[in-house]
């Protein structure tokens, strides 16, 4: 689970409805034509501007960013360069029997295209086009948030205007008509912007920085499948994939006995 999600949304609703507003009067801030307007033009919008599937699919892909086992770069090293030391010590076909033991489809592709006998240069453009493909899917996964991210604002102001419009062609004449009927039209305005900036724009934000971490995940095992099949000596191996890692997280293996 994704706690710094979980604590982001808590921690912005208690500042803006707690501390911003205040409960005592949340219930001024809460106009449903405004909110009607908002969300159903926003995600009218976002309904013209991809297939259907795309928006249904948002849901699931909104779950993933909260349940989600993230992947141990370390970890994933680590069990590389014992790939490596097995194939440097009982030849390469040996690590046909390791697949049984792997739950990463990807890393199970590469073993067997190594133990195979694969050309080096098919194996990366297998290994490539499926990144590729990766992130095609992650893109079209967050194309519904970036689009209401992009829209909301604009609806908020739709909102607004219609608002405006209805205070005006009611007259001048009452001071109240025109306070409460502004009031309403800048909440449209809020609406939007709350959608925007606290809500799906940041679920864009953390898909893409997912999106960066799984590549470079797959990325790891690409490299160090050519690696292994390469003949490399497994301290090699390991100097290669500790390149993705920050420096301060390369502290481990063999480097370092």
């Amino acid at each position: 689970m994704d706690i710094a999600t979980i604590i982001g949304y808590i921690l912005g609703l208690f500042c803006v409805i707690v501390i911003g507003v205040g409960l005592d009067k949340v219930g001024g801030f809460v106009d449903v034509p405004s909110a009607a307007i908002v969300f159903g033009g926003g995600l009218g919008a976002c309904l013209i501007s991809m297939p259907l599937e795309n928006a249904i699919n948002s849901i699931k892909v909104f779950m993933n960013i909260i349940f989600v086992k993230k992947q141990d770069e370390v970890e994933l090293i680590q069990r590389i360069v014992e790939f490596a030391e097995i194939a440097r010590r009982d030849g390469i076909l040996a690590l046909e029997n390791v697949t049984d033991q792997l739950n990463d489809e990807f890393l199970i592709k590469g073993i067997q295209l190594a133990v195979d006998g694969t050309d080096p240069e098919l194996i990366e453009s297998i290994l490539n086009t499926e990144i590729e493909c990766i992130q095609a899917r992650h893109n079209s996964g967050r194309a519904f948030f970036e689009s209401f991210e992009k829209y909301a604002p604009g609806w908020g102001m739709i909102g607004t205007l219609i608002g405006l419009i209805n205070m005006l062609s009611q007259g001048m004449d009452d001071p109240s008509v025109l306070t409460s009927g502004m009031a309403v039209a800048l909440i449209t305005t809020m609406y939007g912007s709350v959608i925007s900036n606290f809500f799906v724009g940041p679920v864009s934000t953390k898909l893409q920085q997912r999106n960066s971490g799984e590549i470079m995940i797959k990325n790891i095992i690409l490299r160090g499948v050519l690696s292994i099949q390469s003949g490399d000596n497994p301290r090699i191996v390991e100097m290669k994939l500790k390149i993705f890692l920050p420096p301060s997280g390369r502290n481990f293996g063999k480097d370092n006995d």
